[in-house]
């Protein structure tokens, strides 16, 4: 282990050296897409993992800023891609609502709707893909598992417009400024109470429902 050690010190391999590329430790702690429930348990469970994550969005920035690391709440990125699937990890780790309200403070805070309203490099479309993905209110945080982690949507209705003449809708139901929460999903008319939905679900076409609060 190198010491002393700061995990707060952001490296970038190609100009200024560091152990991490376009990010620090506190950033590339998360960064285990394939196995979040090992994850969890290697920190002791869900709640120091929970404690964990908590810090991450509180503690401030030590040092010298980086162009490539931008967007910043706490030491989470939002610029970066590294940082993208961080937000959905409380959904994961039992606590839906924290992902939820987090959803809306990036969307408030990350993207306006003016020449330079994205908060970092869109480098091939991730920023956008982030923000259409999330406003339909779910995220590949494993983009290999075929699921999608749910958080909550930005926009009341969405159409995906799929192959074969299908489509799949996306409300939300009493979205609002105050209404940011997620009280139920419903699946073609059907209760859905899973934390992720799969992909081959929206391929297959119809419309998923949120009811919010």
């Amino acid at each position: 282990m190198e010491t002393p050690f700061n995990p707060s010190v952001l490296g970038h391999s190609e100009s200024i050296g560091g152990d991490y590329t376009e990010g620090n430790a506190w950033q590339y702690t998360w960064h285990v897409q394939h196995d979040i429930p090992g994850l969890i348990q290697m920190m002791g469970g869900e709640k120091p993992f929970l404690q964990k994550l908590d810090s991450l969005f509180t503690i401030k920035l030590e040092g010298e800023a980086l162009s490539d690391v931008t967007g910043l709440i706490g030491q989470y990125a939002h610029g970066n891609e590294p940082s993208h699937h961080v937000a959905y990890l409380y959904a994961m780790a039992g606590r839906p609502e924290r992902t939820q309200e987090l959803i809306r403070e990036i969307f408030e805070t990350q993207y306006k709707n003016k020449p330079d309203g994205l908060c970092g490099n869109d480098d091939c479309g991730q920023m956008s893909a982030w923000y259409m993905l999330s406003a339909m209110g779910f995220y590949p945080v494993d983009p290999v598992s075929g699921d999608y982690v749910f958080g909550a949507p930005q926009l009341p209705k969405m159409v995906l417009h799929l192959a074969d003449g299908k489509t799949f809708t996306v409300i939300a139901e009493n979205l609002s400024k105050e209404h940011k929460y997620v009280e139920s999903i419903t699946l073609n008319g059907v209760p859905y109470t899973k934390k992720t939905i799969a992909h081959e679900d929206i391929i297959a076409g119809g419309t998923l429902v949120y009811k919010m609060k």
